[in-house]
C-alpha cells in the first residue's frame, strides 16, 4: 500500500508525522527512512523517538551506527540505525543487527546500505524528498501495517 506525497512543509508537520507513526508503531516493526543528505531522516527519526517518550538527547547513530532505547524511557524497545556509512550489505549482519531488532521496534535510515528492509511485512517505507522550503514524504506499507498507515 502507498500513500503520498504527503506534504511536510514544516518541522510541527514532520513532528506530527512522528507522533502518528509512534502511535502505531509495534515491536518487529520497521520504519525505513530513504532520502539525499539533509532531506530530514533524523529529524523524522527524532520525533518519533520523542513521541513514544524519549525526553532527553537523541543523537544521531552516523558514527556509532545503532542507538538503543529501552523501557521505560520509550513506550517499547527501540533501535535507531544509521547505515550511511556501510560499504556492503553483509555489514549489518557483522554488527549484529539482528541481535539488536529482537523484541523491537526499527527506525532504519539509509536502510539501501543495508540491503533494505521494503520485503519484510513489517515494513513502513519512507521516502523524504525536498519541495521548496519543505519536505515531502512518499510511504509504503508492508501487509502488517495495514489498518494502521500513520
Amino acid at each position: 500500500m502507498t500513500a503520498g506525497p504527503l506534504p511536510l512543509p514544516d518541522l510541527a508537520a514532520m513532528e506530527a508525522l512522528g507522533q502518528r507513526i509512534a502511535a502505531r508503531l509495534r515491536p518487529g516493526d520497521v520504519v525505513a527512512l530513504s532520502g539525499g543528505l539533509g532531506v530530514g531522516k533524523t529529524t523524522l527519526a527524532r520525533a518519533i523517538i520523542a513521541a513514544l517518550g524519549h525526553t532527553g538527547e537523541v543523537p544521531s547513530p552516523t558514527f556509532t551506527l545503532i542507538e538503543t532505547y529501552d523501557p521505560p524511557q520509550v513506550r517499547l524497545p527501540l533501535v535507531h540505525a544509521d547505515f550511511y556509512r556501510l560499504s556492503r550489505p553483509q555489514e549489518a549482519a557483522e554488527i549484529g543487527l539482528d541481535d539488536y531488532r529482537s523484541g523491537a521496534a526499527l527506525i532504519a535510515e539509509w536502510p539501501d546500505h543495508a540491503g533494505g528492509f521494503a520485503h519484510e511485512d513489517a515494513c513502513l517505507s519512507i521516502t523524504l524528498e525536498i519541495v521548496g522550503e519543505g519536505r515531502k514524504a512518499i510511504v509504503e506499507a508492508g501487509a502488517a501495517w495495514h489498518g494502521r498507515m500513520p
